[in-house]
């Protein structure tokens, strides 16, 4: 596990290390304690990643089209 808080982390840090975080679950090699913990850091770290992804998707939806479906420009999301 890193450091980083998981709000300031980008989708793919929190990727990698919530694949750390099940890696280390699936093994079963973990005090009761520390699994604990990583579920706790597991969860938060799902989070951050379906938000982010959450964000990308409205990026994405916010590109407009033109008739014949070819991009024409993006329409600004509120929020971001």
């Amino acid at each position: 596990m890193t450091d980083t808080p998981v709000n300031e982390m980008s989708f793919e840090q929190a990727m990698k290390e919530l694949e750390q975080v099940v890696g280390q679950l699936e093994r079963g090699d973990v005090a009761l304690e520390d699994s604990i913990k990583l579920y706790e850091r597991g969860a938060e770290l799902k989070k951050r990643c379906e938000t982010k992804l959450k964000e990308a998707e409205e990026k994405v939806a916010a590109i407009t089209l033109d008739g014949d479906g070819t991009p024409t420009g993006t329409t600004p999301v509120e929020g971001l």
